[in-house]
């Protein structure tokens, strides 16, 4: 790959991985409200993730590292209710200091040399054991402390059903948007993110993955997906929101939709994938291939050709 596409798909992450930072910091400056929304936990988990694993297919290794880290971090706070004091805070917002350091340089005219990498590393070592101890002293806590009520776990998220809103409508102009392979695994995203907003509601569940085996199957089309999905998501967050989860069940229609799909996937795993032909000349081929792919699959597929030049 010549340096100009290197700059560009580098140009990529470097943009991807400003917004990112944008969630993170977002989050950590009102992390004590923040670790009692799940989903918003679970976004700044994913905003780390992607920044390793955009890092790790660039081959830089110091930004991969740092993400890693504040990932695990954040996967303690998934994991586990703990009250967050002005100490966790200092930590984290040093990790993510640490972090944003690192693409800064990395965008800087001399880029992120090695040298001023191992340095920025070596020097936030120890928030970083920090962090990892006093997350576990906090864990330990928690623990050990009386039980709440078993009731509370029972109850629905604060402002579920509005939540549900947050993602239905960009799931309805999804839904509006010419029929693609992509705005369909947007839609199952879209799809995976509501699981995780209701991840101990049984039938919630059940609901969700009966909509993701009807939107995953490319037969039916979005004007006849549309009206069901979004009316029964809807109506079910209310439910769910009101303390009537149990009432919620598939209606027919979409049970319906949902077991025409298992035929469809399994076939589609067994169909010649999408081919795009590409020209013998580099610059020619490139061209093909950014318009072909998005900025994920461009990460993914230089990834691919390291290795084999390797």
């Amino acid at each position: 790959m010549d340096s100009a596409n290197h700059q560009k798909i580098l140009g990529y992450f470097i943009e991807e991985a400003k917004e990112h930072l944008v969630t993170l910091e977002k989050g950590l400056m009102d992390l004590p409200t923040v670790v009692a929304d799940q989903e918003k936990i679970n976004e700044m988990f994913r905003a780390a993730h992607s920044v390793k694993g955009g890092a790790a297919m660039l081959g830089l290794g110091s930004i991969q590292k740092t993400a890693h880290r504040l990932e695990d971090s954040f996967k303690v706070l998934q994991e586990h209710r703990i009250k967050v004091d002005n100490k966790l805070e200092t930590f984290f917002l040093g990790g993510y200091d640490t972090l944003k350091d690192l693409v800064e340089r990395l965008q800087g005219p001399f880029g992120l040399r090695e040298e001023e990498a191992e340095e920025t590393m070596k020097a936030a070592e120890p928030n970083f054991v920090q962090l990892q101890d006093y997350l576990g002293s906090l864990v330990k806590a928690a623990s050990q402390a009386p039980s709440a009520a078993p009731a509370a776990t029972q109850a629905p998220p604060a402002n579920f059903a509005a939540q549900v809103m947050v993602i239905l409508k960009p799931m309805l102009q999804l839904f509006k948007q010419a029929e693609t392979p992509n705005s369909r695994k947007q839609l199952l995203g879209l799809c995976d993110r509501l699981g995780q907003l209701g991840a101990k509601i049984d039938t919630w569940q059940t609901l969700v993955k009966a909509t993701k085996q009807a939107i995953a199957n490319s037969k039916v089309p979005f004007n006849a997906l549309a009206p069901v999905v979004i009316k029964e998501l809807k109506t079910a967050s209310d439910l769910v929101q009101a303390g009537k989860a149990k009432a919620i069940v598939p209606s027919p229609t979409l049970q319906k939709l949902a077991a025409a799909a298992a035929p469809a996937a399994a076939a589609t795993t067994s169909t010649t994938p999408q081919q795009v032909t590409i020209p013998l000349e580099p610059k020619a081929a490139a061209k093909v291939l950014i318009k072909a792919f998005n900025k994920k699959q461009l990460l993914e597929l230089v990834k691919i050709l390291v290795q084999v030049v390797r």
